[in-house]
């Protein structure tokens, strides 16, 4: 093109010459024109000044938080980064979003390829090898029937044979809460041990963290232990975490249901269809039910038929157990109350047991006993 130009050719000759625009003539005439040796080279449209571009400071910390968890070994995602920030207190706190985009623009985003290799920090995972041996248990919600209409669904998942329980409230607490998980116990049968996040409806009130909720007492009384997962993982309770997806997608977007009737009907049909009906690959592609009836194993059923009545009466024996990771504070959080915990259990999963009985609080790393606490309960 500027060798056509400058032997004197009119610039609609060029133009038609290569076959282009006279905008682009002159685009590339004016670069040509301002001198340099690089003056024929693409240059970049990226905006010079982005607007909306996160400060160099919050995207130096997320930086910096992001090395410090992987040099941990910990998940160093977005959101792993996010509750790390939020337990700094920094601000301006930055948005999800945000960090996402500033991991993808600093070239921070891996995916792992292979077999997860543990980072030597053992997790305390209970073993489901039997029927009932591990409940995993959730709320979802709240959920809205047409009306409108609030209302939760108590899911439970039985982990050794895949069997699931869902039970409806309309409100998450006092005698619903005790009914939902009366009428799952009758349909599953007692768990050995039954695991939950830390919901206040499971525990009871962080202004009384000893006083032992609905589901504790409960347990206690019926023989049963209770697992906390720790705070901000609910990767820990992964198979209730999945099927809550699966009930999402499978009922609540696929039925019409008007009333607290009809979801407690289409909650029951759910329920027996994904029992009865279906298979996974886990269970050698047998159904929950199938998988139940051939392992020959006789269940433990609820004490009495109808559920106990609030407030339920105090336990005098049992335990309860709480899985917590130790941070750099050494500070152990059992509902919102904080212990100094032993050097040994810096960046480490802990087994906080309550010991009703005795009321000691024993902390283990894996099978060895650390440290026990006078635990008085009130």
């Amino acid at each position: 093109m500027i060798k056509l130009w400058e032997a004197g050719q009119s610039v609609q000759a060029v133009c038609r010459a290569v076959r282009r625009s006279r905008s682009w003539f002159y685009k590339w005439l004016r670069r040509y024109q301002a001198g340099g040796t690089a003056w024929f080279e693409a240059q970049s449209r990226r905006p010079r000044n982005p607007a909306r571009q996160a400060p160099k400071t919050v995207v130096e910390v997320v930086k910096l938080t992001r090395l410090s968890l992987y040099n941990k070994g910990l998940f160093c995602g977005a959101q792993a980064i996010l509750w790390e920030l939020q337990d700094l207190a920094f601000k301006p706190l930055p948005s999800l979003r945000t960090i996402n985009r500033i991991l993808a623009r600093e070239q921070l985003t891996r995916r792992r390829t292979g077999a997860y290799e543990p980072k030597g920090r053992a997790y305390p995972v209970l073993e489901a090898g039997r029927p009932n041996a591990v409940h995993q248990s959730d709320f979802v919600g709240p959920c809205f029937l047409r009306g409108p209409v609030r209302f939760y669904s108590y899911n439970t998942v039985d982990l050794a044979t895949g069997r699931c329980a869902i039970e409806p409230v309309l409100q998450r607490g006092g005698q619903s809460v005790i009914d939902a998980i009366w009428a799952v116990w009758w349909r599953l049968g007692l768990p050995s041990h039954h695991q939950v996040d830390n919901d206040l409806v499971f525990y009871g009130s962080p202004g009384h963290p000893r006083g032992m909720g609905h589901l504790i007492r409960l347990c206690l009384a019926e023989g049963i232990e209770p697992w906390f997962i720790p705070p901000k993982e609910p990767w820990r309770n992964g198979v209730v975490e999945k099927f809550n997806d699966h009930y999402r997608k499978g009922l609540l977007a696929r039925s019409q249901m008007d009333c607290p009737l009809d979801l407690q009907k289409g909650s029951r049909a759910f329920e027996r269809r994904h029992n009865h009906t279906y298979r996974y690959s886990k269970l050698q592609g047998r159904t929950p039910i199938q998988t139940l009836d051939q392992s020959s194993s006789s269940l433990r059923w609820p004490s009495a038929k109808s559920a106990p009545r609030h407030p339920i009466k105090k336990p005098r024996h049992g335990r309860y157990h709480l899985v917590r990771y130790i941070r750099s504070d050494r500070r152990l959080d059992v509902f919102g109350e904080k212990f100094e915990m032993p050097i040994e259990a810096v960046y480490e999963y802990v087994v906080a047991t309550v010991e009703v009985a005795t009321e000691k609080l024993q902390i283990r790393i894996g099978d060895e006993l650390i440290d026990q606490i006078h635990y008085r309960l009130f």
